[in-house]
C-alpha cells in the first residue's frame, strides 16, 4: 500500500452496501484482520469510524466490494497521516453539538443510521454513530 494513490474521503457517500455485492471473498481471516485493525484505529481517528462501522456489518457475508471499501479507507489514511484528535487551549467554553440521521438508508435491512458529535470550545469531546430501526406513527 506504500505506492497506492491517496483519496480525500474514507468512503464514497453514494455507495450503498448489501449482502450480495458481487463475488464473495475466500480468505475470511484477511478481511476480519483488516476490520479489527481499523476498529482499533478509530479510537484516535473518529473520521473513519462511520466507514469502519458500515464495513464491520459484513463480517459474515464479506464480498469483494466490501474489501475494496476497506482498501479505500487505507488509501484515505495514507493521504492524511497527521489527522487525529488534537486538543487546543481555548478562552471560551461554548458547548456545541451536531446531529444527523439517514432515515431508512440501508438498502439491505431499511434501518436508519444516526450520529452526533459534541464540542467544547473547538475541541471534539464525544461522538457516536449508531444503526437503529425507527418506527414513526403519523397522526392525520
Amino acid at each position: 500500500m506504500l505506492g497506492c494513490k491517496p483519496v480525500d474521503i474514507p468512503m464514497d457517500p453514494h455507495q450503498k452496501f448489501g449482502i450480495d455485492d458481487g463475488s464473495p471473498l475466500t480468505d475470511i481471516h484477511q478481511y476480519r484482520g483488516l476490520i479489527k485493525k481499523l476498529i482499533y484505529l478509530t479510537v484516535t481517528r473518529p473520521d473513519i469510524s462511520f466507514a469502519v462501522g458500515v464495513l464491520s456489518q459484513f463480517m459474515q457475508a464479506r464480498q469483494k466490494a466490501h474489501w475494496d471499501a476497506g482498501i479505500r479507507i487505507l488509501r484515505y489514511l495514507k493521504s492524511a497521516p497527521g489527522k487525529g484528535l488534537i486538543y487546543h487551549p481555548n478562552r471560551h467554553m461554548d458547548l456545541v453539538a451536531y446531529s444527523d440521521a439517514d432515515w431508512a438508508g440501508s438498502t439491505s435491512d431499511r434501518w436508519s443510521t444516526m450520529g452526533y458529535c459534541t464540542f467544547v470550545g473547538c475541541n471534539l469531546v464525544s461522538w457516536r454513530n449508531k444503526k437503529a430501526k425507527y418506527y414513526f406513527k403519523v397522526k392525520c
